[in-house]
Formats: structure tokens, sequence, C-alpha cells
């Protein structure tokens, strides 16, 4: 048995996941922690933030994030294929950085727009 907080909602659920069992999930006070649960378990995925090193910009470092959630495993690798990344000004939100990380198909974005430094 394994125990976790929900993080789906700002509820905060404490989950109980039973490997032994089909993964079967209780705790839970809507379906959205069951599927949590069982995929937090199964296939665990995040939604990474970190920035880059913009030139020509008001500021050093443009935030981004990955598009979609990519897999637990691959978190650490996907940070990695941003240090080679510069950005120069202007560059719009949602401009995508990396196209595809880790064979993933989730590509890395930009969350701020930022112009050119005056």
């Amino acid at each position: 048995m394994v125990k976790l907080t929900c993080i789906v909602c700002p509820q905060g659920c404490s989950l109980s996941v039973d490997e032994n069992d089909d993964y079967r999930v209780t705790g839970n006070t809507c379906a959205r922690g069951e599927e949590y649960g069982r995929k937090e378990m199964m296939n665990p995925e995040r939604v990474v933030t970190s920035t880059v090193s913009i030139s020509g910009a008001m500021h050093c470092r443009c935030p981004v994030k990955t598009k979609f959630p990519i897999p637990k495993r691959f978190v650490m690798d996907a940070m990695g294929l941003l240090l080679s990344v510069e950005l120069v000004a202007p560059v719009a939100e949602g401009t995508v950085v990396v196209e595809d990380i880790c064979g993933t198909g989730v590509p890395w974005v930009t969350t701020r727009e930022l112009g050119v430094e005056s």
C-alpha cells in the first residue's frame, strides 16, 4: 500500500494505492483522485518549468515549460536539453524552444514575451 496526497484539486485527499490489487485507490472524494492515484503509480508525469538564456532582452533569462506533461523519468534529461539553448530577443510567448523532449513529442515553449532591450 502506497500513501499519496492528491494534487488534482485544492482538497488534497490522502490516497492509498494498493499495488497488489490492480492499483486500487481509496481515500479519494472524486473520480479525478482515483485517476491521479493510478497514473501516479503506473506512469507519473509532470509539467516542468525552467528558464533559458536570452540575449538582447531586458532580462537575461526567459521562462519556459513543457507544453504538456512528460514522463517523470525524463525530467532530468529534459532539463539537460536546455543547457545549450540561447534565445535572441524578441521572443513571443509560446515560441518552441526544443521541438521534441526525449522522443515524447512534447516541446519546450516560452511562457513570456520578451522584447528587445531599449
